[in-house]
């Protein structure tokens, strides 16, 4: 599996479930869904220089976490990339 799996034709519940998870990540970290879609993108095409991922079963979402002095909520990155195995240089 390469990195152009992700490019796969899904169906429409898959389409509808994707299009639902970035409506509610860009809720809670005032990201557009286009913004948010683009840093998926680009955090995969940057781990698969170096490893062979799991495109399928990766789940990359902004959600609040506490900020450091205890005092309101700050947005994270949380991604979860399964990998495969690791890439040796040349």
């Amino acid at each position: 599996m390469g990195i152009f799996d992700v490019f796969k034709k899904k169906s429409s519940a898959g389409v509808a479930k994707d299009r639902l998870k970035l409506l509610l990540v860009s809720d809670r970290s005032d990201c557009s869904p286009e913004t948010m879609e683009n840093l998926k993108n680009d955090i995969i095409k940057v781990i698969a220089k170096y490893m062979e991922i799991d495109t399928k079963n990766l789940d990359i979402q902004i959600t609040q976490t506490e900020s450091d002095n205890g005092k309101g909520y700050v947005p994270a990155l949380v991604a979860s990339i399964p990998i495969k195995e690791m890439k040796h240089g040349k």
